[in-house]
């Protein structure tokens, strides 16, 4: 599961909209997919640029995230190392270009009627997948909170 961050929340809910308000999408274009729409929010580049990038390469998003080398130079490689930079790994894009993540599933009313490439139910699925980081990241706060004041009370008490 990805690293949750604010950044990558406000990354994700951001394609989300833009994805719902779109009319551009095409599953089958690489910067104007699932992984695209997302790209496009994290590297700030455009779907063309996207797109251009994967072309150098063969495969879909699937394909070309299962041949991902951080050290290829090529240019998709490239803005997959940002997305991963961005705390989301491989397989949670694998998982995006399918809606495939079963924790995000769960946390849909209507699980089984997700198509991966109608841009409503990844719209969806996206605002989901941002809920379910929300709520590892608050709990991940409170649980290093709850640290930092214990270990503040046990520093006050060893100085008393």
């Amino acid at each position: 599961m990805a690293i949750p961050s604010l950044p990558l929340i406000a990354a994700i809910r951001s394609t989300a909209k833009n994805l719902a308000e779109s009319s551009t999408y095409q599953w089958g274009h690489m910067g104007q997919c699932n992984c695209g729409f997302l790209a496009q929010a994290i590297t700030f580049k455009s779907d063309a640029d996207i797109h251009a990038a994967a072309m150098n390469k063969a495969g879909d998003w699937r394909e070309q995230l299962r041949d991902y080398c951080p050290n290829s130079g090529l240019p998709i490689d490239t803005i997959i190392d940002q997305l991963t930079q961005y705390g989301l790994s491989t397989q949670d894009l694998i998982n995006l270009e399918r809606l495939e993540d079963s924790n995000v599933r769960m946390r849909l009313v209507n699980k089984d009627a997700l198509n991966h490439n109608n841009k409503a139910d990844v719209s969806r699925y996206m605002n989901a997948w941002a809920d379910l980081l929300e709520d590892e990241f608050l709990k991940t706060a409170r649980n290093e909170n709850a640290r930092a004041i214990k270990e503040l009370n046990k520093a006050v008490v060893y100085a008393n």
